[in-house]
């Protein structure tokens, strides 16, 4: 045997051993999954607290309207505010908001204006600000772009009543979303990732770790209480995984965070493939740089591409496109069991067919994502440093 056939053989064996974690992985999914939805037939408590609902703006976004409206109306037992933050009366979402207060004369709508910077995270440092004008002390963070039943706030909020055997109060309830694409590529798999790669990573988390340990942008409802006990918004202010870091400290002070059993939706812009690849490597960097041990660990969950690369070192083996189709198999069931089951995202159905070109990019921006700590955002760079954004000089 020659030393080109041994390597070959070393490198189809560590192929191998990764497509067969990754199997392990898709069982974990599935049980994480079967998990959650057992939990949403459980009965909700009768608790309906007055909550304001904390929405920072920035520029106008697709469907924005749309996603505005959605959180007028609610079928809500308790009182609500909408409260926006805008960092001046020139951004073009105020003209939305002022249109939103017109058609909804009946629903509580303020406009805040945010002037001071406080970081490098907009976005933070326009809810600093807007925290101290809430009036209500459960508060609800959600992005510009998040669509949402006239449900929503009856299968979130009485999720801080739910009972507990270990002592801590629900201090965060957050919420699984999928994504709506446009009709462009990058949009396309953006979407389809977040259904079939980022969700089930985050039931799987869940479930493995018995319970939440970050929060999810789509919806950050919190306690004015754990908000206080976790030292405020303000230490947030240059961190890009703020959603994390803010799940991540409320759990440090002693509470503990409910997955909700709503699913609500955002809107994935009309990405280009580049403007894809960006977006994709920003979110790769901020995760490794919050969760080292986890995104290593996202070796594991490659299936695809590890099974594809096994066939080419086995040179097309029988056991290696037979290890090829099992995995082919799996992956499209735990799409369709998470993406559609679970989330009710339809077009992660359409788009099933790009799911081994989407899981062979991801891959391929898992190991660009070690290059550097550059990442850009809202059209500045800035270099990662353990959490906090600092702009390139």
């Amino acid at each position: 045997m020659n030393i080109t056939s041994s390597v070959a053989q070393w490198v189809a064996i560590v192929f191998t051993a990764l497509t067969l974690a990754a199997l392990v992985y898709a069982i974990f999914v599935f049980r994480a999954a079967r998990a959650y939805m057992r939990s949403c037939r459980l009965p909700l408590p009768d608790f309906y607290p007055a909550v304001s609902i904390l929405k920072p703006v920035k520029g106008v976004d697709p469907e924005m309207y749309a996603a505005f409206a959605s959180h007028c109306g609610q079928d809500y037992p308790g009182e609500y505010e909408i409260l926006f933050g805008a960092g001046g009366m020139d951004d073009p979402a105020v003209d939305l908001i002022q249109r939103l207060q017109r058609e909804f004369p009946e629903q509580p709508i303020r406009l805040m204006i945010c002037p001071q910077n406080l970081g490098a995270n907009g976005k933070v440092s326009h809810l600093v600000q807007m925290v101290a004008e809430a009036r209500y002390d459960h508060l609800l963070i959600n992005d510009s772009d998040i669509r949402v039943s006239p449900h929503y706030l009856r299968n979130v909020m009485p999720a801080f009543a739910t009972p507990s055997d270990n002592g801590k109060s629900v201090g965060m309830v957050t919420a699984l979303y999928r994504g709506h694409s446009h009709k462009t590529l990058g949009s396309r798999l953006e979407a389809l990732g977040i259904s079939t790669d980022f969700m089930p990573g985050a039931l799987t988390a869940r479930w493995l770790e018995k319970g939440l340990h970050f929060g999810l942008g789509s919806t950050l409802a919190v306690t004015r209480e754990a908000l206080n006990d976790m030292g405020g918004l303000r230490p947030l202010v240059d961190h890009l995984a703020d959603d994390y870091e803010l799940g991540a400290r409320i759990v440090q002070a002693g509470h503990r965070i409910e997955l909700a059993r709503e699913v609500v939706e955002t809107s994935i812009p009309a990405y280009t493939f580049s403007g894809f690849l960006a977006h994709q490597l920003r979110w790769a960097r901020g995760v490794r740089d919050a969760r080292p041990l986890g995104y290593l660990g996202l070796l594991m969950t490659f299936g695809l591409p590890w099974a594809m690369a096994n066939v080419i070192a086995s040179a097309a083996s029988l056991d290696s496109i037979a290890l090829l189709s099992v995995m082919l198999c799996v992956r499209f069931a735990m799409a369709l069991s998470v993406g559609v089951g679970v989330l009710g995202d339809q077009g992660a159905l359409r788009d099933l067919w790009l799911l081994p070109l989407r899981d062979v990019v991801a891959l391929g921006v898992w190991f660009w994502s070690f290059a550097d700590d550059a990442v850009v955002w809202r059209g500045e760079r800035f270099h990662l440093r353990r959490g906090k954004l600092v702009r390139k000089l």
